[in-house]
Order: C-alpha cells, then sequence, then structure tokens
C-alpha cells in the first residue's frame, strides 16, 4: 500500500525526493508543509549506486534526465554516465560525468549559418564551444565501511551552469534497534510545496531513529541546525512568493516525533492447500514479490511531534516571530484495492491506493475556529498547511513487467490539482521487489530514471 511512512519522515529533515536538479538525484522536502507524493520519494540506494546498474541497459552506459537548467541557453536535457567506479571490500569510489548538448549544437549551427566558408576560424570557434565549462557537471562520491556495520560517505559535485561546489556527509550507524544517522551539507537542497528550491547554505543533522515496522510504533528524535539565509536556486521562478519556508531559517532545533501505523485486510484472498486439480496449470512468478496478491486493505498512521528552537528562537520570520517551542498532530489513512497477481504478460495488475494526509492538526484546528469567526485575515491567507491532501495513486500494468503509475495530489479546501507525476515502471524478478522507473514531473518540469528497491 501507499508508503505512511511519509508522515513521520515529513516532519524531520531527512525525507528525500527524487530531482535531477543535482547529481545526487535528490533534494529534501521542507519540513512542516504537506506530505510529498508518493511516488516522489527517492530511491534508497545511492545515485551512484543506480548508475552503475543503469548504465548496463543504456546504449554506451549514458542515462538521460530534464532538468531546468538557471540558464535557459543550457535546455533541460542532459546525458549522465558513470565514468570510473573503483572498489575494494570496504571502500568504493564513483566518478559521473553530466553533458548538456543544447547549447553546443545551438552555437555550432550558428556559427556554420554565418560562416561564408569552412575554414579553419570556424573549427576553432567550434573546439572554443565544446570546451565551455557550463556544460559539464562532474560528482565524486567515496564510501568507506567503518567496522562491521558502520559507514561514512563523502560526495561533491560541481554544477556548469552554477558556481561553488555542493558537498555531503552522511555517518550510519545501525544500533541494536535503531539507526542513527548524522548528516551535513553545504550547501542543503529543499523542495517546497510550490516546486521551488531552495539551497540553505550549511545544515547538519543528528538523527536516531527506531526501526521501520510493517505496523506499530515508530519514534525519532535529534537535532538540526542550519546556517545561513537560504537563497531560490532559480530566483525568477520564486519570483511569485519569494519568502523562504520558516522551517528553513537558520537556528538549532531538537526535535522528536512519535507514530503508530496500523494495517487491516478487508478481503485477501486464502491460499489453496490442496491443488491437485491445478497440477497441469503452469505458474508464474510475480515479476514484483509486494505486489503478488489481490486483496483490499485500509491502513492509517497517527503521530504527534515536538520541536524546540535552541537558538534563532527570537527571529522574525515573515513578519512574526518564531515560537521557542511547538507541537502538532500529524496522519494519514489510505485504502488500496488491487486487482491481479502481476505473473501473467497482460491484465495481471490493476491497483488503486486513496491516501488522505492531514499534515498539521493545529493548522487545521485554527482554519476552522477562524472561519467561525468569519475571519476575513484567514480566508485571504496564502498559507495552505490546514488543508487535507487527497492522494491518488493508479498503477496498470501494460506489458509483462511494464507498469503505468499515475500519482496525483489534490487539495481538498481548496478543491483543486496540487501536483502529479507520470511514471512507467520495470519491474525485475531478479530483485524479488526492485524496479526501474522513469518518471516525468508537469510541475516541477523534471524526468528521470532510476533504480528503486522494495518501494512503490
Amino acid at each position: 500500500m501507499a508508503n505512511l511512512n511519509s508522515a513521520i519522515d515529513s516532519v524531520f529533515w531527512d525525507q528525500n525526493v527524487s530531482s535531477p536538479q543535482t547529481l545526487e538525484g535528490t533534494a529534501r522536502s521542507v519540513p512542516g508543509e504537506p506530505f510529498p507524493l508518493d511516488g516522489a520519494r527517492a530511491s534508497r540506494s545511492h545515485r551512484i549506486q543506480q548508475l552503475s546498474l543503469l548504465r548496463e541497459g543504456f546504449p554506451l552506459g549514458i542515462i538521460p534526465s530534464f532538468a531546468p537548467a538557471s540558464d535557459k541557453r543550457l535546455g533541460s536535457f542532459s546525458l549522465n554516465s558513470l565514468l570510473l567506479s573503483p572498489s575494494s571490500n570496504n571502500w568504493w569510489l564513483g566518478l559521473v560525468g553530466q553533458f548538456k548538448p543544447k547549447k553546443l549544437f545551438a552555437d555550432i549551427k550558428a556559427d556554420i549559418s554565418n560562416a561564408e566558408e569552412w575554414d579553419l576560424q570556424v573549427v576553432k570557434d567550434t573546439a572554443k564551444h565544446i570546451v565551455d565549462k557550463s556544460l559539464y557537471s562532474i560528482g565524486l562520491w567515496t564510501q568507506l565501511a567503518l567496522g562491521t556495520s558502520s559507514s561514512l560517505l563523502l560526495s561533491t559535485e560541481r554544477l556548469g551552469d552554477k558556481n561553488g561546489l555542493r558537498n555531503k556527509l552522511m555517518f550510519v550507524h545501525p544500533l541494536e534497534k535503531h539507526d542513527l544517522t548524522v548528516e551535513a551539507a553545504w550547501p542543503d537542497l529543499f523542495l517546497d510545496n510550490k516546486g521551488r528550491f531552495w539551497d540553505v547554505p550549511e545544515s547538519l543533522n543528528v538523527d536516531v531513529s527506531s526501526l521501520v515496522p510493517e505496523s506499530g510504533l515508530r519514534y525519532r528524535f535529534g537535532l538540526h541546525k542550519s546556517r545561513g539565509n537560504p537563497q531560490p536556486v532559480n530566483p525568477a521562478a520564486a519570483g511569485s512568493g519569494s519568502d523562504a519556508p520558516t522551517s528553513l531559517m537558520p537556528g538549532l532545533c531538537a526535535k522528536a516525533a512519535v507514530s503508530y501505523k496500523a494495517n487491516r485486510d478487508l478481503w485477501r484472498p486464502q491460499e489453496k492447500e490442496d491443488n491437485t486439480e491445478e497440477e497441469d496449470t503452469p505458474k508464474f512468478l510475480p515479476y514484483d514479490l509486494r505486489l503478488k496478491e489481490p486483496h483490499a486493505a485500509i491502513s492509517g498512521i497517527v503521530g504527534s511531534s515536538l520541536a524546540a528552537w535552541i537558538t534563532g528562537r527570537g527571529m522574525l520570520v515573515n513578519g512574526k516571530k518564531r515560537s521557542p517551542i511547538s507541537a502538532d498532530v500529524f496522519g494519514s489513512a489510505c485504502y488500496t484495492f488491487q486487482k491481479g497477481r502481476f505473473s501473467k504478460l497482460y491484465g495481471d495488475l490493476t491497483r488503486v491506493d486513496a491516501r488522505v494526509d492531514l499534515p498539521s492538526a493545529s493548522a487545521l484546528a485554527k482554519r476552522i475556529f477562524h472561519a467561525f469567526r468569519r475571519s476575513s485575515g484567514s480566508n485571504n491567507s496564502d498559507d495552505t498547511s490546514w488543508s487535507p491532501r487527497l492522494n491518488l495513486i493508479f498503477q496498470q500494468q501494460v506489458a509483462g513487467p511494464i507498469v503505468f503509475k499515475v500519482d496525483s495530489q489534490f487539495q481538498v479546501g481548496a478543491a483543486r490539482m496540487d501536483d502529479l507525476i507520470y511514471s512507467l515502471n520495470y519491474s525485475l524478478r531478479l530483485l524479488e521487489s526492485g524496479k526501474i522507473v522513469a518518471w516525468y514531473s508537469p510541475k516541477r518540469k523534471e524526468g528521470m530514471i532510476e533504480l528503486r528497491v522494495f518501494e512503490f
């Protein structure tokens, strides 16, 4: 069923969403805002690991992606490739390159069109365009195994159309029943619910999380520190509302969250013990073990969060003083219906997930209170955090392991669509529950190809 863990992950700082804006292929959703689409969640595997497997199925190991550039002449289309990937028993390194061909082809075409005849000068001008550094981006990743379970990941990348480096450090140490994660980024990339990207100059997160259960209790606590004022990645696109999200402003914050998740089957066929009548019937393995049973089910998660600002508590944010302590309640409820076992060549999978998200119970209560008082100020507010979101996820088998999927999100309070993602999924039987996903977001005008494992 739809991933309900978005509810607790979104109130923290490590809810990664897929985005080709960086070579890493991820950005963070802004904490405190409505939960992102289920189809927007980033893969659990690092982008460098995805490219090492994806290149086997693409000509010359080149994987395309789409992402708007700050310089429109560069275009949105880019080509990505894993250039080097040496490794040993406890260490690996990867070098990734990216090339945006639009500006190069346009400049060469203009030179040839303006040239009266083909001579040495035209060749020299063409060579200058080829070495234009704005066309190329490069990223370097390395991971070290520290002991039997801990690991340290370092990454740095330079984008051709931007100045400076983008760096990240992540330390992961699994405890007996928890995971300890320390992550630092400078700058850190965030994506808000309006489709705008923000760079936070410095970000540091220390997070302790209980293991993710199929159902039951989960909790998290940690510290988050951000430094420097958030800057829009594309100032022109952010012009309609240039105020940075409140939770991205500088300060040191301690945060804790707890949630409880429950699942209940409404209908699920029972396995037959006597198969004597079906001995001659051929059996096919499902393309995805997580999609092998037709069923109808309901699930839900409810939780609460508490945040305390240790520094930056008196800061003015969007004309209002930041509250030193805040608490909230969040939750999601989901209905799932699946027809088919996803094992035949055609017509063996139709699946619908309908999920309602309530990101902020306190914001909804304030909205209802002001509505009863007929406060005109609240009616004109652009803040939509109070509104529940309806997520509809539709999946239909096209042929064999290929599935067409549509993720959509509607703002219930305003009766309008918030986001939409189309994707084609190619399930890989060898990975039991892995797939190659090619998705496109009309809202962000972005698209990329990913490898995802044990995810919907």
